[in-house]
């Protein structure tokens, strides 16, 4: 027999109107985008020029070392059997709280509210850990180009005020400007990976041995660099988030998320190979060792595709950073008005879980995720942190760590889901080995970041902030499942709408 679960459909609202209660849930608006759309709003959050620009060299010097692009082929093939569970879960089940539908749903609410609390928290941090780096390209870039020297500060203010602009007007225009920042960045890459690859390689031509999984443990430490490959993807879960506001989400978001997985490792192999082909192995390890790792790639785009090409690099990176800290901010603007629709809370159904009127957005909820975010880069300035190596390092890795342990969670949720749910579509792997293998690798990731977190954090090593981040993430979940056994015990009836609020046209069924 299988176990009927009572979803809470959310009822669609006449954008003219306002309503609220558990009949009359505040619904984004359905149809604004599609496939692509949704593939590059969760690309984006991937942000591959900073993933390849910051992260590539690090690995080189001090992690993976000569297997640096194989380590991305580990990555991927780990995150496209997590995705085969996440997706085939999510054909069943569409809600803007992605993780927090799904293990409310697969584990239980008191888990699912604590999952919740913890992804909502992760996207939070992320938003303003990318106006960190955002506004340190910027600073640095027009400092080198013009000779002006401009704050960073100013330019952390330009890119909050972007993202909260974009929220507002609904997914439909931040789709627009990422499209064209995310296509850029990702063209001035592949140019450079074509150039070298037309021109037969570097010095040495085509290496091989980059691309063999077994170098990837070879380098100065494995486990550092493989995190370092899975933090490049954090965000392409996000896909499932935007079901609600897509067209025909049961094929949408599954197709999103694999092409989104795939589409990046492939990506991410083959620019990381020929960046280390167009310099030499040998000339690679010593570049990113240097005072300018980032020649790694400026180098062989100098070689052979021109200046012009690392002048346009360098604005890119700028670009695709933006790009980056809007997709996250979309994203914990849809996790918060997941949250407060349910109206566990009255006053933030009321508020966060309210979608404005004409554009069909989650306004209030992207007001609140701005000023959050602002706090929080007014909090490190003023602590005198570097907006890169203090605000962007600190708070990424505490994202990371939050949302590596969500993602794991979920992946154990969708076993249970189908075992409990669905034992008639269960599958040996879809539903069992991919989302089994998938959670413990995530678990091992997050291991990986919790031994390597010192060396992470580069001169950050011994913040305070670095410190409480296996605290900070605890005390969330431990929060988190406190209030669900509260709600559970003085107020059955909210307490049995967390997590269930899904598309009443996609119920979970």
């Amino acid at each position: 027999m299988t176990q009927q679960i009572q979803a809470a459909p959310v009822t669609p609202v006449d954008p003219a109107e306002s309503s609220s209660g558990a009949s009359g849930v505040h619904r984004l608006k359905p149809n604004a985008v599609g496939l692509l759309g949704v593939v590059f709003m969760a690309v984006a959050t991937a942000a591959p020029i900073t993933a390849m620009t910051g992260n590539v060299p690090f690995m080189i010097s001090s992690g993976t070392g000569t297997g640096t692009p194989a380590g991305f082929l580990i990555a991927m093939v780990v995150l496209a059997i997590f995705s085969v569970g996440f997706t085939t879960m999510s054909k069943h089940i569409t809600a803007t709280g992605a993780f927090y539908g799904f293990i409310s749903y697969g584990l239980g609410r008191t888990v699912g509210l604590a999952s919740g609390l913890l992804a909502a928290f992760a996207y939070m941090v992320f938003e303003p850990s990318l106006v960190g780096i955002f506004a340190s390209f910027c600073t640095n870039t027009v400092g080198a180009q013009f000779g002006v020297h401009v704050p960073w500060w100013v330019f952390a203010i330009i890119m909050i005020g972007v993202n909260a602009i974009g929220t507002w007007f609904g997914i439909a225009v931040a789709e627009k400007l990422l499209v064209v920042l995310l296509g850029t960045e990702v063209l001035v890459l592949a140019v450079m990976a074509i150039a070298v690859a037309v021109h037969g390689g570097g010095p040495d031509g085509f290496s091989f041995e980059p691309l063999n999984p077994v170098n990837a443990f070879a380098g100065p430490s494995a486990g550092l660099g493989l995190f370092f490959a899975f933090w490049s993807w954090v965000g392409f879960e996000s896909t499932a988030m935007y079901g609600e506001e897509s067209k025909n989400p049961k094929k949408i978001i599954p197709k999103a998320t694999m092409i989104a997985v795939l589409g990046v490792g492939v990506f991410y192999v083959l620019v990381s190979w020929m960046a280390m082909s167009g310099n030499g192995i040998e000339e690679s390890a010593k570049l990113a060792g240097s005072d300018s790792p980032m020649d790694v790639f400026f180098n062989p785009t100098t070689a052979y595709v021109g200046h012009w090409a690392v002048i346009a690099m360098q604005w890119l990176m700028m670009t695709g950073s933006l790009a980056c800290g809007m997709a996250f901010h979309n994203c914990a603007a849809r996790y918060l008005y997941a949250l407060g629709r349910e109206g566990v809370i009255p006053a933030l159904q009321r508020t966060i879980g309210r979608t404005h009127p004409g554009h069909g957005s989650p306004h209030i909820a992207g007001l609140v995720q701005t000023v959050f975010a602002a706090l929080l880069v007014l909090g490190f300035g003023l602590a005198g942190k570097d907006p890169y190596s203090g605000t962007y390092t600190l708070l990424a890795i505490l994202g990371t760590m939050a949302i590596l342990v969500v993602q794991s969670t979920c992946s154990f949720a969708v076993l249970w889901y189908f075992r409990r749910n669905h034992p008639e579509t269960r599958h040996w792997f879809r539903t069992f080995v991919a989302p089994l293998t998938g959670g413990l690798a995530m678990l091992a990731v997050v291991g990986l970041l919790i031994v390597n977190m010192g060396v992470a954090a580069g001169s950050e090593s011994g913040s305070l902030v670095l410190r409480a981040t296996p605290w900070l993430v605890g005390a969330i979940v431990v929060g988190g499942i406190g209030a669900a056994q509260y709600l559970k015990r003085r107020d059955p009836d909210r307490y049995a709408l967390l997590g269930r609020t899904v598309l009443e046209e996609t119920h979970e069924r």
